[in-house]
């Protein structure tokens, strides 16, 4: 009986893991089917005053490289992945653009309830049109050269965030 359960559980296991895999095959799939054609493969300058009015610029942080990231607060996934974003933005260079999510005041009381500290620029310029951004969250990771590195669209986790930014190193 006890070795029943254990066959069933192993398959179980394995099943799921297979699952799992497909998963993750499909997400990166979608990701690279949704992810936007730009102009240039090169990072564009960027000169802003973020929410907090605070200057940015993307000459600020040549030579290592950057996360820029589109999002929104009416967006369910980009707030799933808020945290992962905030996270990241603790180890690498992070620019966060919020798309259609309100004024500067708005934004900051966002980010306080959440308890929120990555950069924000609200996309007052239409940088989203800029990037051809279509979906949200759309990520870009940029290299210590300025090159574009790697494009994701849609939730990605911390770790994956993470990893992708230092490989661009």
């Amino acid at each position: 009986m006890k070795e029943k359960l254990i066959s069933k559980l192993k398959r179980y296991s394995i099943e799921t893991l297979k699952l799992l895999v497909i998963i993750i095959v499909m997400a990166n799939v979608i990701s690279y089917l949704k992810r936007p054609e730009l102009p240039s493969q090169t990072l564009p300058e960027i000169e802003a005053t973020l929410i907090d009015n605070r200057a940015f610029t993307t000459a600020s942080v040549k030579g290592e490289p950057l996360m820029i990231h589109f999002w929104a607060t009416w967006c369910p996934t980009c707030k799933t992945e808020a945290g992962n974003i905030d996270w990241v933005a603790n180890h690498f260079s992070v620019l966060s653009i919020a798309v259609k999510s309100g004024s500067n005041t708005q934004l900051s009381t966002y980010m306080k309830e959440r308890d929120l500290t990555f950069k924000v620029l609200n996309d007052e310029m239409g940088l989203s049109d800029r990037f051809s951004v279509a979906a949200y969250p759309t990520t870009f990771i940029y290299d210590s050269e300025g090159n574009l590195a790697f494009t994701e669209v849609g939730y990605t986790s911390a770790i994956g965030l993470y990893l992708r930014i230092w490989w661009a190193k």
